[in-house]
């Protein structure tokens, strides 16, 4: 079946689809999306899907923590899968540290580290999951309806920031770009 999407997610499912699923991948994946046509697009997408076959969703961790309409639209999501369809799969994952979406924490940063822009780093922990282990899982998916929450590693931000956004280098970036202006609120 086909994969709903042309994303991060859904370009790494290529290869490793399956016929007897529909993964859908083309989900609003800013979490600071306001535009409610954004996930009205979204709800209308996964309604056109074929009911009887396996769906497999991607939500997001943040249900869990998060009162932004990007999280109460992804628990919407996920009560209206479970009353449409008979067979799916709800992954909720973390950051994911791969893909080009600019969107994306780590990609976000990057952007705003390259462009020597300040970037407000709080005290808070996220979720951040590598390719390989979101394929591990993938591949787990078993044939009856279920959820997993693919957490991958509990880190600091200032931490994902030091491991994914460091050395400068990387990205572009002259090594001695200042780290006080990236981690002016801490």
């Amino acid at each position: 079946m086909p994969i709903i999407g042309m994303g991060d997610i859904a370009s790494t499912l290529v290869g490793v689809d399956r016929e007897d699923r529909i993964y859908f991948a083309s989900g609003v994946s800013n979490s600071q999306e306001t535009r409610e046509s954004e996930y009205q697009r979204e709800i209308d997408l996964l309604l056109a899907q074929d009911k009887n076959q396996h769906l497999v969703y991607f939500g997001s961790l943040s249900i869990f923590y998060s009162q932004t309409p990007y999280a109460f639209h992804k628990r919407f999501m996920e009560m209206t899968i479970k009353r449409e369809f008979d067979r799916y799969t709800i992954i909720r994952m973390g950051n994911i540290t791969w893909g080009s979406n600019p969107n994306t924490l780590i990609n976000f940063i990057r952007s705003k580290i390259k462009n020597r822009e300040a970037v407000e780093i709080k005290d808070v922990y996220r979720y951040i999951v590598e390719k390989d282990e979101f394929l591990h899982w993938i591949s787990l998916i078993p044939p009856w309806p279920c959820e997993l929450n693919i957490t991958g590693r509990r880190m600091k931000v200032i931490d994902i920031v030091r491991e994914y956004c460091w050395p400068w280098k990387k990205i572009g970036v002259a090594a001695e770009y200042s780290k006080e202006l990236v981690c002016s609120s801490i």
